[in-house]
């Protein structure tokens, strides 16, 4: 009789058709909800090293999936959703400090074998190896529907510590030592073996280190900076980079983090293109845009801000775009585009919808960025927050009031529902010798979420209408995470993911 090999490895994309039929066998108490490939391909890209599985003759025996989060983000009171952080595994970062295990089966067949002991100990082997704090999950406890008329999950988790009850997940993690760190209801919705209650399980790195704090750390309290710009005239690309310069200098003099800038604020410059239709004509200025980028990436270095350029037309292929950059103060950036385009913009100018969505990683945490027109449709700053997103930031540019008020009112809105803070900025004044642009209203402010942590308006701050100026304001992400947990409502943690979801195509 040959003796099966057995070979511990780490989990590639190559392995999932064997997987998924391990995973259907061993979910047969919830079994519609196995990993899809997508989120296979997702971990094993984020996080390679983290996802590991047993291999028994080309089968997939069992499997330890993981990733690492800042725990100090989260409280022990959080749900399994709160952590994932969408299909994209969104609250995965390199720079946490905790291995939070987020599935571990073995298939059936080879349940007896000791395999999870195996799979337990190359996490804590990873644990060690990463220097990180601990190892961090919400076990399940099956069995507990069997006693839930006679005990209290304190009382059924103190029998089986005693070995009175036996709990064929509990059981085992406390045999691997891990200690009980909280009792959690609500963790898994769905898991009705375990009447959605969870166990917080934790296994202490004895070996960990705490590293030195760098002083380029996630801040927690972040000065936001916005223009509200006027248009003008100007005689060259020069004098409107002097411009530019201007509010980048004094914004930096009041050390913000970071520095808005309106939609299409570069406006002015198609003054030299006026003999031209207008779709020529924004062609015409979308040549300056790869000029400001470069002005833009410089003063984000030299005055140790990050700059949200507003946005500006760009070219790509046969498509005109509505683009702008997140320029960071390390020197790198990264584009953002505009998705959904106005009537307007695309009768009068050839406009076509951008396609890309994300969050942005800076120094002050995840921020997002929409452009005018796209704060209107409540699905994408959704997305965005299911990626961990903080701040928002809205360039926009209207003509009329009420134009504005549908921005103002849904970025408004966005801040609310997503329990984040809402940035706006806009232009103000005229420009007679373009066209299509010929007036605009603005009122730029910072917005917040509507509890007691906030003000009571829900506006942190405002500039004056129609003028142009500056605004500065402090916004403290540490009152984010306190109104997730424990704001009198809780629209992120209250949302019934068993009805409805919002999941990006692309």
């Amino acid at each position: 009789m040959e003796t099966p090999t057995i070979e511990l490895r780490n989990l590639k994309v190559q392995d999932y058709k064997e997987l998924k039929v391990s995973m259907i066998k061993s979910y047969s108490g919830m079994p519609d909800d196995y990993w899809s490939e997508a989120e296979i391909k997702t971990l094993v890209k984020k996080f390679p090293d983290g996802q590991f599985c047993i291999v028994i003759d080309n089968k997939i025996a069992g499997c330890a999936l993981s990733i690492i989060v800042d725990y100090n983000k989260f409280d022990d009171n959080h749900t399994y959703d709160d952590i994932i952080g969408g299909e994209n595994f969104a609250n995965h970062t390199k720079n946490g400090d905790v291995l939070y295990g987020i599935d571990v089966f073995i298939h059936p067949e080879y349940r007896g074998k000791r395999l999870g002991r195996r799979l337990y100990e190359a996490r804590k082997e990873l644990c060690e190896q990463l220097n990180l704090k601990s190892i961090i999950f919400g076990g399940r406890i099956p069995n507990f529907g069997k006693y839930a008329q006679e005990l209290t999950p304190k009382k059924y988790i103190d029998k089986v510590k005693l070995q009175e009850i036996h709990d064929p997940v509990l059981s085992f993690q406390l045999s691997n030592d891990f200690h009980v760190k909280k009792v959690i209801k609500g963790y898994l919705s769905g898991d009705h073996e375990s009447k959605e209650y969870a166990v917080l399980m934790e296994w202490n790195n004895i070996y960990y280190t705490k590293p030195q704090k760098l002083i380029e750390s996630t801040k927690t309290v972040v000065r936001l900076g916005l223009v509200q710009w006027q248009m003008r005239l100007f005689k060259n690309f020069d004098a409107l980079v002097s411009q530019i310069e201007f509010f980048v200098d004094a914004v930096s003099d009041y050390q913000s983090d970071f520095i808005l800038f309106p939609e299409l604020f570069n406006a002015p410059l198609m003054a030299e293109f006026n003999h031209l239709n207008e779709a020529e004509a924004i062609r015409g200025l979308s040549t300056y845009t790869e000029k400001l980028l470069e002005v833009f990436i410089d003063f984000a270095i030299t005055y140790n801000i990050n700059i949200i350029t507003g946005s500006m037309p760009q070219v790509i292929g046969e498509h005109m775009y509505n683009v702008g950059f997140l320029c960071r103060r390390d020197g790198s950036y990264e584009r953002y585009e505009k998705l959904h385009i106005t009537p307007a913009e695309e009768s009068a100018w050839g406009m076509k919808g951008g396609t890309k969505l994300q969050t942005f990683d800076t120094d002050c945490g995840k921020i997002g960025v929409l452009i005018c027109y796209d704060v209107e449709f409540p699905e994408l700053p959704r997305l965005l927050a299911e990626e961990g997103m903080n701040i928002l930031f809205v360039p926009f540019m209207t003509d009329t009031q009420n134009g504005y008020s549908r921005v103002r009112i849904c970025a408004q809105s966005r801040a609310v529902e997503n329990e984040c803070y809402v940035a706006i900025a806009g232009s103000v004044g005229n420009l007679p010798k373009v066209n299509n642009m010929d007036i605009q209203y603005s009122q730029s402010a910072v917005l917040t979420p509507s509890d007691f942590a906030f003000p009571v308006n829900g506006v942190k701050a405002e500039a004056t209408p129609n003028t142009e100026s500056t605004l500065l304001a402090d916004v403290d992400l540490d009152l984010l995470k306190e109104l997730h947990n424990f704001g009198s409502v809780r629209n992120l943690k209250d949302r019934r993911k068993d009805l409805y979801s919002i999941k990006l195509k692309k």
